[in-house]
């Protein structure tokens, strides 16, 4: 893993990119199979990280199906919600017409700013939304000029993405999969922004996903706030090969720790069911080797894949409504910003919920 990869970097195109983590091959994560069927192709998945513009990326993919659109849970409402109100407050929401780039893993902006007097257009906008959309664009520097050409003159470009420091700093070396193409620092994200015209003018941060920003960016040149500045010299070291390279560490033990954590419960007798067909949960699932003899069924709101099962395993994908049904033992969670919201929504499982499997003897 430590010389560099020759292929273009997705978004300034240098070819001086370091592979900082491979996964191996991986069944397809947007990809939830029918339960009757036994056989999964598998692909690359593995992350590179550009040496010249700090990208790090996703270093090929040959998937071609389409994820099921998720449901939104209510912290991404809330986020929303909360991001907004930031925005108006900071004096960064005027105008009347707003435009949306979509995102596969559901919600969207567009009733909370039709709450404020906007109309959507389909031409250039007062405001352009784009809530962790654009990491789905194979071709980022492309992605980046047609989100630039739909802000109109005098509007905002509101971008949110997961923060690559985040990842890094908490181990979150699943946020890596197919169709995710680009995880960014702020810094890389402001070389994306200026080659396509664009300059950073103000940043928010939020607890989501474990980390997370939301960039206003504008066509007229704009001196880098207090927040912009500090962010940048805190990620300073997600610069580094070394550094992004430790999400490999991380994965080789996730993956190995739930598996002794199972296994442990499967010995004492233990029901184990997991809550959220995440596709982050897939290649961790995969990785630990897991089957429906060391968990039951993964539960999920998402009507489009119920009925299915996980993609690489039998584990089959169940309604929440079977998952109160079953009465299992524990509940793993597969994407903690979720906790608030399922305590509250099932209390018949209170106490059964795990975030964080725990060392076993």
């Amino acid at each position: 893993m430590s010389g560099p990869v020759t292929r273009g970097c997705r978004g300034c195109g240098s070819t001086t990119l370091h592979r900082v983590l491979d996964l191996g091959k991986m069944p397809a994560a947007d990809d939830f199979p029918a339960r009757e069927t036994v056989a999964d192709t598998v692909h690359p998945l593995a992350m590179d990280l550009c040496a010249d513009c700090g990208l790090a990326q996703l270093a090929e993919d040959d998937t071609v199906t389409a994820e099921p659109r998720g449901v939104e849970p209510q912290a991404l409402r809330d986020q929303a919600a909360d991001a907004l109100h930031r925005v108006a407050a900071a004096g960064r929401l005027s105008g009347r017409t707003v435009r949306e780039f979509g995102s596969p893993h559901g919600g969207s902006w567009l009733p909370l700013l039709a709450e404020r007097g906007f109309t959507e257009t389909a031409g250039p906008a007062d405001v352009v939304i784009d809530c962790f959309g654009i990491m789905h664009e194979p071709d980022q520097r492309a992605a980046f000029a047609a989100r630039a050409a739909a802000t109109a003159p005098g509007g905002v470009l509101l971008l949110q993405f997961h923060s690559l420091h985040a990842i890094v700093s908490q181990g979150q070396w699943n946020a890596l999969r197919h169709g995710h193409f680009a995880y960014y620092s702020l810094a890389a994200l402001r070389h994306l922004l200026e080659d396509a015209g664009m300059s950073l003018a103000t940043a928010w941060e939020f607890e989501l996903y474990g980390g997370t920003i939301l960039v206003a960016a504008v066509h007229a040149p704009a001196v880098a706030d207090e927040t912009i500045t500090r962010i940048i010299e805190a990620e300073a070291s997600v610069t580094h090969p070394e550094t992004v390279r430790r999400l490999q560490r991380d994965a080789d033990r996730q993956a190995r720790l739930l598996r002794s954590w199972l296994d442990h419960e499967k010995a004492t007798g233990r029901r184990v069911y997991a809550y959220g067909a995440a596709s982050r949960a897939v290649a961790l699932f995969h990785l630990a080797g897991l089957d429906a003899t060391v968990l039951t069924a993964v539960a999920d709101a998402s009507p489009a894949k119920q009925g299915r099962r996980m993609p690489g395993s039998d584990v089959p994908i169940v309604s929440p409504a079977e998952l109160v049904a079953a009465q299992p033992d524990l509940v793993l969670l597969t994407l903690p910003d979720l906790l608030p919201e399922v305590r509250s929504r099932w209390p018949e499982l209170e106490g059964r919920w795990v975030v964080d499997p725990p060392e076993c003897p």
